[in-house]
């Protein structure tokens, strides 16, 4: 019982203490001189103590006095004539908000800015204290405080103003874009290159090309274990920061590297030039003599990383470089990863969606300052003494003017999970479109459902004003689509099962006839029996549909004579007999492969 009292009288004294209202400013500083443009510095006040404009123009523009090297908590440290008409800006300490702002307005201040070297805080008070001021109190950083000084000097002017902040930021459309293009190019890719593959498997390719050419299918093991390992980094994150932060740039940097690597190389080997390869070595990957062209873009991709990492800090153009390697790794990633079946997609989805949820809405009970560890980690810890921000996010600076973008979110962030795991499902949709030749209807259904889960995202984004799990509206939109189009085209249970619906599609009947190839030329160095093996164990077969159940004797000699008309005339050349028969294997692979086609 005495402790549930001292809990109940806990609680009471709670709701007794004075409420503390936080609000973001600027102050617009700029030289007496005039001979340079101004600037604008975040500021956080209490408007309790006093509102601010909203516009700069209804501003009072006054003369900053730098009184740093006082507190101003007794009158001994005013200066001689008083603050007439100006903004003293004083150091934080040694007494509270009240005392200093209360002999400033005393002293004829017209507003005060306390410079605190720790972080920001709203300068707090009581009811009757707050009656008692009339004139706007703020913090100020001490950085931007040195920063004023260095750019201005001494003789400076400011005026404090607090502008609304915009509803929607225009950058949106950046991320918008950018988002639904990557989730486009790499779904499709990805269908693409899964067919092509499945057409091209009994040609002879190089070690490159089959290297290019791998794929992961995803099980619902790895997906357990893939959303646990998630769960468990995520929360490493939130109470390590500043020490795995610099493991997490670094995987970035080797992974965004494969990624540009993977999605440049096919434009480079259409170039004509660089295709001469290293002299033989015995160096690792090297022994293999890659193309010097291959080389060069290796070369390329790793120092493109290693600029983002050196220069990763720089607002001012960074972000251009961490978003053009982000795409490449979601593209490389999408075309990498594939989900067989779309209970496998179902299953990744809702899992990460729960994910999703939990750790932006239901951590902030949990944990002790409110905050969600999702937004927390993802926006980099307040009180970080690395002061670094996580890679794995498409980051676009904020293009409207506003107090937030200049003191706690400069930029508007999409992280790579939100453009992944929708984009596995695209991609899915995108092979059964081409498996069932349905003019892709799944892949453009799915891709617009993706663009509108994510209007609704800022949508919730601009009415919340706070972070949005992503997730919480791409899962529905895009599953519910993709579940609707199978469901009213009646392939419901193909498109379910994934890897056997190219089995249960009606396949017309297959007759197989021998191809008319012409005799090899025999090689006098290769003994007889050692050709007859090679021309058994390599037969050449043509395919050809029939469209009835029987066919007449008349048909059967019609379709004799045409086959014997596309015959493909080979004419002896003078080179010598082993490469004669190289070459015509080759014509007729391809005229297998025509014929399959």
């Amino acid at each position: 019982m005495a402790a549930r009292r001292a809990r109940l009288q806990a609680r009471f004294l709670l709701l007794l203490l004075p409420q503390v209202y936080c609000e973001y400013g600027m102050v617009h500083v700029l030289s007496e001189k005039g001979s340079s443009k101004g600037k604008d510095y975040c500021i956080l006040f209490n408007s309790q103590w006093a509102h601010l404009p909203h516009d700069l123009g209804k501003a009072s523009l006054l003369q900053l006095q730098d009184q740093t090297a006082s507190v101003l908590c007794s009158p001994s440290d005013v200066p001689d004539g008083g603050f007439n008409n100006q903004i003293p800006m004083v150091m934080r300490g040694n007494c509270t908000f009240y005392e200093k702002v209360r002999l400033a307005q005393i002293n004829g201040a017209r507003g005060l800015l306390i410079v605190s070297r720790e972080r920001l805080v709203p300068p707090g008070g009581n009811r009757s204290q707050y009656e008692e001021i009339d004139i706007p109190v703020a913090l100020l950083s001490y950085s931007d405080m040195l920063d004023i000084g260095k750019s201005f000097g001494r003789s400076v002017k400011g005026a404090m103003y607090a502008p609304n902040e915009p509803v929607l930021d225009y950058n949106m459309v950046i991320i918008f874009v950018m988002a639904v293009g990557t989730v486009a190019i790499g779904g499709y890719w990805a269908g693409s290159r899964d067919v092509k593959k499945r057409y091209m498997k009994h040609k002879r390719d190089d070690g490159a090309e089959k290297h290019d050419d791998e794929t992961v299918d995803v099980t619902p093991i790895m997906i357990c274990v893939f959303v646990v390992m998630c769960c468990s980094m995520l929360v490493l994150l939130y109470f390590f920061y500043d020490h795995l932060v610099y493991v997490i740039i670094g995987i970035f940097c080797l992974a965004a590297s494969i990624g540009l690597y993977s999605c440049l190389s096919p434009f480079v080997r259409r170039f004509p030039l660089g295709k001469c390869r290293i002299p033989d070595n015995n160096l690792p990957y090297f022994h293999k003599r890659p193309q010097v062209r291959m080389l060069l873009l290796a070369v390329f991709c790793i120092s493109v990383s290693v600029v983002w990492g050196i220069f990763r800090n720089e607002d001012q153009w960074a972000w251009v470089l961490q978003d053009a390697l982000g795409i490449a790794f979601c593209l490389y990633m999408l075309k990498t990863i594939r989900l067989p079946t779309f209970k496998g997609c179902t299953l990744l989805l809702l899992v990460l969606f729960v994910y999703d949820v939990f750790f932006v809405f239901i951590t902030p009970f949990l944990t002790k300052t409110g905050e969600s560890i999702m937004v927390e980690v993802a926006a980099g810890p307040s009180d970080s003494a690395t002061h670094e921000k996580l890679p794995m996010v498409l980051k676009v600076p904020r293009l409207n003017s506003s107090p937030l973008a200049l003191c706690d979110r400069p930029f508007s962030l999409l992280g790579f999970g939100d453009i992944l795991v929708p984009g596995l499902l695209v991609a899915y949709c995108h092979r059964f479109d081409i498996q069932v030749q349905s003019s892709r209807v799944y892949f453009v259904a799915c891709t617009i459902a993706y663009g509108i889960g994510l209007l609704v995202t800022f949508v919730a984004l601009a009415l919340m004003q706070m972070g949005q799990p992503a997730l919480l509206y791409l899962v529905p939109c895009t599953l519910i689509t993709s579940f609707a189009v199978a469901l009213w085209r009646k392939e419901l249970a193909m498109f379910w099962t994934g890897s056997g619906f190219a089995k249960d599609l009606p396949q017309p009947p297959l007759v197989i006839a021998p191809v008319n190839c012409p005799e090899l030329p025999k090689d006098s160095n290769v003994p007889a029996s050692q050709q007859e093996t090679e021309q058994m164990t390599n037969p050449t077969l043509h395919v050809k549909e029939l469209h009835g159940p029987t066919l007449t004797a008349e048909e059967l000699a019609d379709n004799d004579t045409k086959t014997e008309q596309s015959e493909i005339s080979i004419t002896q050349s003078e080179e010598p007999a082993g490469h004669n028969k190289d070459d015509l294997e080759s014509k007729c692979l391809n005229l297998e492969q025509k014929q399959l086609e």
